[in-house]
């Protein structure tokens, strides 16, 4: 029996893709395969800011879905477009590449900006 042959595993008992020696889409975090990155103050604060930007986005959503539940007849159609809005931005905030210095820097500015239209739409 090869190396092929058996089956590999994680420290955590994820099954492994043998091939890749990833873990597979299972929900097991693979950071420990990920090739190291020197990062600049610059970068790290840039990535940052704009994690930071897109979970106040979150949060405008968040505020957007309670001041709808506050209401005597609450819209349920704002209510679920505000989640799906959530969902759509945590996808996209796990797209975020720190390495990628324009779409860090448009990220920032995006989100932000979206954080402060759905903030005024509230008043």
């Amino acid at each position: 029996m090869t190396a092929r042959d058996t089956p590999s595993t994680t420290p955590q008992g994820a099954p492994r893709d043998t091939a890749r020696g990833t873990a597979r889409s299972s929900g097991v975090s693979v950071t420990h395969d990920l090739e190291p990155h020197d990062w600049s103050n610059e970068e790290t604060a840039a990535y940052e800011a704009a994690i930071e930007a897109v979970n106040g986005a979150v949060g405008a959503y968040s505020a957007r879905i309670a001041a709808e539940e506050a209401k005597d007849a609450p819209d349920t159609a704002v209510i679920e477009a505000a989640r799906a809005a959530q969902g759509r931005l945590a996808k996209e905030r796990e797209r975020l590449r720190s390495a990628d210095r324009e779409q860090i820097a448009e990220a920032r500015s995006r989100y932000a900006r979206l954080a402060r239209e759905v903030m005024a739409d509230l008043t």
